[in-house]
């Protein structure tokens, strides 16, 4: 009986090989449907464009960068430390209250630089609902913690440490305006405190975290 012709022949090797191209394609299948890369480029969960400890950050009209940084309030800063330790922290999320250094970088429009921008924090107290288009909306009262006055930031960054003393929901309006008197606004939410979802969420990937 006549041996089959080698490229009939199924080999080991190519047969890891095939294996080894159906999982890279199954990965790759998966990257596409939940619509993040590494970078989370594609993300349209917040946040938006996230790298690292920076987040992108798009309004109807501007577009910032934004950092921050977390020291919790028992730490005890010595005479001798070299520099405070502080832990950047994924944008809005905050273990705990403690101290907070935020830079905010002005990413679009450049024109930005030359607007007259003002920072105010406030917290958030839940008032109670109000009915929407996609079921009970929750109503918040604000209270004002802290007010930058506007001036402008020709570098393009603006660098500020707040400091948060109880849990909860928080927001920090950037505020400004342009020479003709157009309003811009960012509002950037900040949640002091963890729940069992954010543990949850942090093992999720982040077409899934939207829906915890």
């Amino acid at each position: 009986m006549p041996n089959p012709p080698e490229s009939d022949l199924v080999t080991p090797a190519k047969r890891q090989y095939f294996i080894g191209a159906c999982i890279i394609i199954v990965f790759i299948a998966i990257g596409i449907f939940l619509g993040t890369s590494s970078q989370g480029d594609f993300s349209d969960t917040y946040p938006k464009g996230f790298r690292g400890s920076t987040c992108t950050i798009e309004a109807e009209t501007m577009t910032i960068g934004y950092s921050s940084y977390y020291l919790p309030d028992e730490y005890t800063i010595s005479d001798d430390e070299p520099r405070t330790p502080y832990i950047p922290v994924q944008c809005d999320r905050i273990p705990e209250p403690g101290m907070l250094n935020i830079t905010i970088d002005l990413l679009y429009p450049e024109s930005s630089r030359d607007f007259l921008l003002a920072l105010r924090l406030v917290k958030l107290t839940e008032s109670g609902t109000t009915e929407g288009n996609a079921g009970d909306i929750e109503v918040y009262e604000e209270q004002d913690i802290l007010l930058v006055p506007e001036q402008t930031y020709q570098s393009g960054v603006i660098t500020q440490a707040l400091r948060l003393d109880e849990t909860g929901q928080y927001r920090l309006y950037l505020d400004g305006r342009d020479e003709n008197g157009t309003r811009y606004q960012v509002k950037i939410p900040i949640k002091v405190g963890t729940e069992w979802k954010d543990k949850l969420r942090n093992f999720l990937p982040p077409f899934f975290r939207k829906f915890i």
